[in-house]
């Protein structure tokens, strides 16, 4: 019998096969519906008579209801200022060459406010119009080749804007609204030369009328909704599940670039749309540079592997790290190290609460840290400079629909329910590390997703293992049956 494990919020449990061709027929079903038929328009995204398996009626992407996404607006009108209104554009495509482009992703406030998830409009959010969306204008060209995209009439049937028009009408509305407003902002990192470049925008820029928008948006962003919840849970599962299996192969899959492969598909055929970043797989000394990404290399027996990684899931990311040795054992020093990021990572844990803020949790990292590490040797008492090359890092950052979530608040904020932070103690011990020979190239992070409750927290993250006798359990009891498997798509890939 061929096993795959679910995860569970308190440990985790066998299922088998059956479960998961049920989970793929879903999966085939939900492909089965994505093309356009006379009865079912297309609207260049899932909708629920299109894709009724993965979207209830009333929702205009997975698990967000129109309602919800009429309230979002609702309060940001409520946060700008009088006589000011905001200008929001979706990301634009970016070009991997000529003709291919690169996997598009939308810009989160333009997805927060609209759930337009196609590139190239232009969102117009006042007290004078409410939403005015300014949508691109397909070409029979374009949709022969990609489809049919979302023009005025999702806009106004879909989206629920209280007004729409096609994108060639942006430069005879738009600068009427610059000049009758007192303010105005917009989201700079996917600001279009569309809106930019007209003299009416440049004259408001010069003369101060113009700000970023982010300082409210990621403040509407910070704080997530029930349904917002529902999917960081689901995405921080799917991780979960992605992750474990991939700790189960890897006795076998050698190379950082298959464990890289093997967490990517197994996000994948759990719902997940991408990866929210491209996970770190470090080996051995490779483990201590922070964001390592080029996983290109053999990973030698008796080395730690490090894996940072996170999928996407309808707009919601998810972020979590393990270190485990693949050979099934720490060794002493690699427990002895390891033990003490452990025992940081709960403590942190235990101290994530309202009204604890992320900079107190990640001062407090630091005292444990500095202080374990000078008992073990690795440190003496006068090196607390070079800590801060050990470990360079945050204890953590907000978590949402970016990876690091709602960046413009600050990480002096008191927390509040509804918060989802990251909890990710570690340490980096290059080879040339100037210390004991014995922890030259050692990199261990512990990274756990945090949600703050009303009395406590959550750790969405936390039905997936990271006690050295649970991690040496599983390498030890569980892989053996997936080693044959293992050797077997080994030999067909070097051969």
């Amino acid at each position: 019998m061929f096993f795959f494990f679910e995860l569970k919020t308190e440990g985790y449990q066998v299922f088998n096969q059956t479960k998961f061709h049920a989970r793929m027929v879903e999966f085939l079903a939900i492909r089965h519906h994505a093309y356009s038929t006379k009865a079912i328009p297309d609207f260049g995204q899932p909708t629920p008579a299109s894709h009724p398996q993965l979207m209830n009626e009333g929702e205009i992407t997975p698990g967000i209801t129109s309602e919800e996404y009429i309230s979002r607006r609702k309060r940001l009108l409520e946060l700008l200022p009088e006589k000011s209104f905001a200008i929001i554009a979706a990301a634009p495509i970016k070009m991997m060459t000529d003709v291919v482009p690169y996997t598009f992703r939308q810009d989160a406030d333009y997805l927060y406010l609209t759930g337009c998830q196609q590139p190239g409009g232009v969102a117009v959010l006042s007290q004078e119009c409410g939403l005015c969306m300014f949508m691109p204008e397909a070409k029979a060209h374009d949709i022969v080749w990609q489809g049919q995209t979302a023009g005025v009439d999702a806009a106004l049937e879909m989206f629920k804007a209280e007004k729409a028009y096609p994108m060639s009408k942006l430069n005879e509305i738009l600068p009427g609204m610059i000049k009758r407003s007192c303010k105005l902002f917009h989201n700079t990192l996917t600001a279009t030369p569309t809106y930019t470049d007209m003299e009416t925008f440049q004259k408001a820029a010069h003369v101060g009328k113009v700000s970023d928008l982010s300082i409210f948006t990621h403040d509407l962003r910070w704080v997530k909704s029930p349904a917002e919840l529902k999917l960081m849970k689901e995405s921080a599962s799917i991780a979960c599940q992605a992750l474990l299996q991939t700790i189960l192969h890897s006795k076998t899959y050698t190379y950082e670039a298959m464990l890289s492969a093997k967490v990517e598909y197994e996000c994948r055929m759990r719902g997940a749309q991408r990866m929210a970043f491209n996970p770190v797989v470090g080996g051995g000394p490779n483990g201590s540079v922070i964001h390592y990404s080029r996983n290109d290399q053999k990973i030698k027996g008796g080395n730690l592997v490090l894996m940072d990684v996170g999928c996407e899931l309808h707009g919601y990311c998810s972020d979590l790290t393990r270190t485990w040795p693949p050979c099934g054992s720490f060794s002493s020093v690699q427990e002895e190290v390891y033990d003490l990021i452990l025992q940081t990572n709960k403590e942190c844990i235990r101290l994530c609460k309202p009204g604890a803020s992320i900079r107190q949790i990640h001062n407090y990292s630091v005292e444990l840290l500095f202080k374990g590490l000078k008992e073990i040797g690795i440190l003496k008492r006068d090196q607390f400079r070079s800590y801060h090359q050990l470990n360079p890092t945050s204890i953590g950052h907000y978590l949402g629909m970016d990876v690091h979530d709602s960046s413009m608040i600050s990480y002096d904020r008191p927390l509040k329910p509804g918060v989802v932070i990251t909890i990710e103690p570690g340490i980096y011990l290059p080879s040339s590390f100037d210390g004991p020979e014995r922890y030259q190239g050692i990199g261990i992070r512990i990274e756990d997703e945090v949600l703050i409750m009303e009395t406590g927290c959550e750790v969405l993250t936390g039905s997936m293992p990271k006690e050295i006798k649970h991690i040496e359990s599983l390498l030890n009891n569980y892989s053996h049956g997936m080693e044959m498997e293992g050797h077997n798509n080994i030999k067909a890939a070097t051969s």
